[in-house]
């Protein structure tokens, strides 16, 4: 039985992506608070993702149809979810006059995001230089990103201060930041001397006060993990 348990822990990263999903579908036809729930999922689904690896690997099980149900999951939970979320977002914010006959189709244009999300886990799998630090946004990111912006910043983003244009734009940004040639650094601590992990206690030290966003927190520190990476690769250069 032990072998199916990694399998088991991945089906329910799955899940919560399905339910995020129609979570996120709802806050656009029913009431706008099925984002927290959506966000709630989607957080859900991180924990199992991280905890079906660490289980297959303790329990000696890793095999190959896991690597593939995991990415299958991944697409669904930080792929498909933020996506559904990014439709019903559409639906909601304001639309300049030029844009107004666009209005019917452009909460579509939000599946780019899945797509996107697919070609990065796909890259990712295929990848070495990424098995101690990332090349490119991680998906679970990504999706982590818009629901906490969309949960923290809601009022904002169907205000008048804010149109649909931006949000294309926007969302353009992130599905080129999951494919691009920019190296993260590595969050994991792999020493105790201070001159090995300087750029990981700046990146601990700018979250300090992130904090205080509350919900928008979470998109606030992903953005701060990649301008510093950035920041660091200028440096490097």
């Amino acid at each position: 039985m032990k072998k199916h348990i990694p399998n088991a822990i991945t089906c329910c990263n799955l899940i919560c992506g399905c339910y995020a999903t129609a979570c996120a579908f709802w806050a656009g036809t029913v009431d706008y608070h099925y984002y927290m729930l959506a966000v709630m999922a989607v957080i859900a689904g991180a924990v199992f993702d991280f905890f079906d690896g660490l289980a297959a690997r303790s329990l000696g099980v890793s095999s190959p149809i896991g690597k593939e149900l995991d990415s299958l999951a991944d697409v669904v939970t930080f792929g498909v979810a933020p996506s559904a979320m990014l439709f019903s977002l559409f639906q909601q914010v304001q639309y300049p006059e030029f844009m107004q006959f666009l209005r019917p189709v452009m909460p579509y244009t939000a599946f780019l995001m899945a797509a996107f999300s697919a070609l990065r886990l796909a890259k990712f799998n295929l990848d070495v230089r990424q098995s101690t630090s990332f090349i490119g946004l991680p998906t679970p990111a990504n999706a982590l990103f818009w629901g906490s912006l969309i949960v923290g910043q809601y009022a904002f983003l169907v205000s008048a201060k804010f149109n649909a244009l931006f949000l294309f734009l926007f969302m353009i940004l992130f599905c080129w930041l999951m494919v691009a040639e920019l190296p993260l650094f590595a969050l994991k601590f792999k020493s105790t001397k201070l001159r090995d992990n300087q750029e990981k206690i700046v990146f601990l030290a700018g979250c300090l006060p992130l904090m205080l966003l509350e919900y928008s927190a979470l998109a606030a520190i992903i953005v701060w993990y990649v301008a510093l990476s950035i920041i660091i690769n200028i440096r490097k250069q």
